[in-house]
């Protein structure tokens, strides 16, 4: 049978293919085409446009790539339309997804089944889109679990096949891990304690997360800076900001490899995103950042907007509680930061109690297994009378 997916991230790259390899185990024949990336095109088909040509942020990037963006979407529907498959797949990125595919193939290609792997955060935001969901898919695949009921209470049934994270970490934890090889291996004071520093997987979130990220975690003594590199970023995206930011020792930025990054480092400094799941999966203390452009009065708006819910970060959303701390627009300053490394670094129980949390959250997730749960409820899907 033939699949499209469209993943417009790192993050989704890699749940895409993890996907992809479940379904090509339960269907050999399976063809593959995609917007995507790296991870998915390992594993076959076709890549059809990486996502590093479609992911900009905000408003000023938004509008500076936006021909290339309405180029992409033209693109994205011709090849849908030329390749007809039984199952076009999207994986979160619902401003493209939702918003300009998903109601195109149901009036398009009505028989061809819109499945959505990873809902988006509707809850939080943007609830309207929930009638695009309800008119324009026909399975919704969910990795949260408090999602089944939000999305119950309105309506709509949602399939909880567990989260991706759970298996790719599980598997992490599973090998041995030597420290004092990843340090020779980077050129890193292995006598010298780690803080990693996730600042996010798109420019713009890097350009403003970052320079106040290495400011709030430098100079404390026996410590080095180590910066998460996101995998469609370069050396280049990072060296004018840590230019501008020279501490001692040198930051160093280690790509490909964040979650040896964590197994290695004593507390991290991590960017509102699936970063803070893979960190508390690990076991890292971790303070959870994110900068807003705009001023006080742009963050009012933005607190408005996200005013059915309490927490932003995954680790808060899924205990229902404060796990983590959470450094949000105008609080994300240097010396609020600094703050809250320092008490993580200095008082073994708040972040033995951290890691208390953590255990709860992933008891919360549930077993291993989602990719392997959501391929067989797609072939159910395609296998079902229209």
């Amino acid at each position: 049978m033939k699949y499209f997916l469209i993943a417009g991230e790192a993050s989704g790259d890699l749940h895409a293919s993890r996907l992809m390899e479940e379904i090509q185990r339960r269907d050999p024949q399976a063809d593959f085409r995609y917007f995507g990336g790296d991870k998915m095109q390992s594993v076959g088909g076709t890549l059809l446009r990486h996502y590093r040509t479609l992911a900009y942020m905000g408003f000023y990037p938004v509008l500076r790539h936006l021909p290339d963006i309405l180029r992409g979407r033209r693109e994205c529907r011709r090849a849908i339309a030329d390749f007809r498959p039984e199952a076009v797949i999207l994986i979160d990125y619902p401003g493209f997804n939702l918003d300009f595919i998903a109601p195109w193939v149901k009036r398009k290609l009505p028989q061809t089944k819109v499945v959505y792997y990873i809902s988006p955060k509707i809850w939080a935001w943007k609830s309207y889109r929930l009638s695009k969901i309800k008119r324009y898919v026909d399975l919704m695949l969910s990795i949260l679990p408090f999602e089944v009921d939000w999305y119950h209470e309105r309506g709509y049934e949602v399939n909880y096949v567990g989260n991706p994270t759970v298996d790719e970490l599980t598997a992490v934890k599973s090998r041995p891990f030597d420290r004092d090889a990843f340090c020779e291996q980077y050129e890193l004071n292995a006598n010298q304690d780690i803080i990693a520093i996730l600042p996010g997987s798109r420019k713009t979130e890097i350009a403003y997360n970052l320079p106040v990220m290495i400011e709030g975690c430098c100079g404390f003594p026996g410590h080095q800076l180590v910066v998460a590199g996101a995998p469609s970023m370069t050396m280049d995206d990072y060296k004018s900001i840590l230019d501008n930011h020279r501490v001692v020792p040198p930051v160093k930025v280690v790509f490909n490899d964040q979650y040896s990054l964590l197994r290695a480092s004593s507390v991290a400094a991590v960017t509102s995103g699936t970063a803070t799941l893979e960190t508390a999966y690990l076991e890292v203390p971790q303070v959870v950042c994110y900068a807003l452009k705009g001023g006080k009065l742009f963050y009012r708006f933005m607190k408005w907007a996200l005013r059915h819910i309490r927490y932003v970060s995954l680790v808060n959303l899924l205990l229902n509680r404060e796990a983590v701390r959470e450094l949000l627009g105008p609080d994300f300053t240097i010396d609020n930061l600094r703050s809250e490394v320092f008490r993580l670094l200095e008082n073994s129980r708040d972040a033995r109690r951290m890691r208390e949390d953590y255990a709860e959250m992933i008891r919360l997730l549930g077993p291993a297994g989602a990719p392997e749960r959501a391929a067989v409820a797609v072939l159910k899907l395609i296998a079902s009378p229209s």
